[in-house]
């Protein structure tokens, strides 16, 4: 059944708590006549490492609180909880969620996967934000699905602010991005779904730099097909990476 605001798609997306960037994010890389509705996931664990895989047993109680709205997908927006949980026990999860809820359970590590096929990047280079801990858990995570990690960089952790990564500004992460650029990775995986990647993507197509490939817009992308990750039409992601259809609407709700 559509809905007046959303036709062609109606995205539950799963966002921790205090994260300020998926939303943004997402209403700017919906495509015309697609939406989304949120719903936070919330943990009361001490450290982001145990908030992460405790959001993973939550997945199903928070997707619940969509009640009978007539979601197409069910996005998980957090991608460092794959990392700890790793892949197999992910894949698990996503069979429970999707025969549980009848629709396609996506996570945003997956569908960057999918993402990262589609541009046949074999080497990558892993644009971070995240703390030493989260750091030694994401690449072996890529490394499972046979992607070659040839460098790392990101910005300093923001930790004076209200959260180390949610607060980083898109100019650490422009500059992490023309480094990450001159090294000999196919393309450069932006991690994450708290640090802002859509400036730095379009500077980086007018810089003419590596391909980029953020979390948020590989979710997105997978979020507007609605069928499961590994079933993604691959041949369309290049528009959404040249942002045939976000850039406008990114200017129009976040440009100066």
């Amino acid at each position: 059944m559509a809905v007046e605001y959303g036709p062609n798609g109606l995205w539950g997306v799963l966002t921790p708590q205090a994260n300020t960037t998926v939303e943004p994010e997402l209403w700017a890389l919906l495509p015309p006549g697609q939406s989304l509705i949120n719903a936070r996931l919330v943990s009361e664990q001490d450290t982001i490492e145990e908030r992460l895989v405790d959001y993973t047993t939550r997945f199903g109680e928070t997707a619940a609180r969509f009640a009978n709205a007539p979601v197409s997908c069910i996005a998980a927006a957090c991608t460092g909880a794959s990392y700890l949980i790793g892949a197999r026990r992910e894949a698990e999860i996503v069979e429970e969620m999707q025969a549980r809820f009848g629709v396609p359970f996506l996570t945003a590590a997956l569908a960057t996967v999918a993402a990262l096929r589609a541009l046949g990047a074999a080497r990558i280079a892993l644009l971070t934000p995240y703390p030493e801990t989260l750091n030694k858990a994401c690449t072996p995570y890529w490394e499972s699905f046979g992607f070659e990690v040839v460098a790392k960089a990101g910005p300093a952790l923001e930790d004076t602010a209200f959260h180390p990564i949610y607060a980083m500004a898109g100019s650490g992460v422009l500059a992490s991005y023309r480094e990450l650029s001159a090294t000999s990775a196919d393309a450069v995986l932006m991690l994450g779904t708290g640090m802002a990647t859509l400036e730095p993507i379009l500077t980086g197509l007018e810089e003419g730099l590596k391909p980029a490939v953020s979390c948020n817009l590989a979710l997105a992308w997978a979020a507007s097909q609605a069928v499961p990750w590994d079933a993604l039409n691959e041949t369309t992601f290049e528009d959404w990476r040249q942002a045939t259809h976000w850039k406008r609407r990114y200017n129009a709700l976040f440009g100066s």
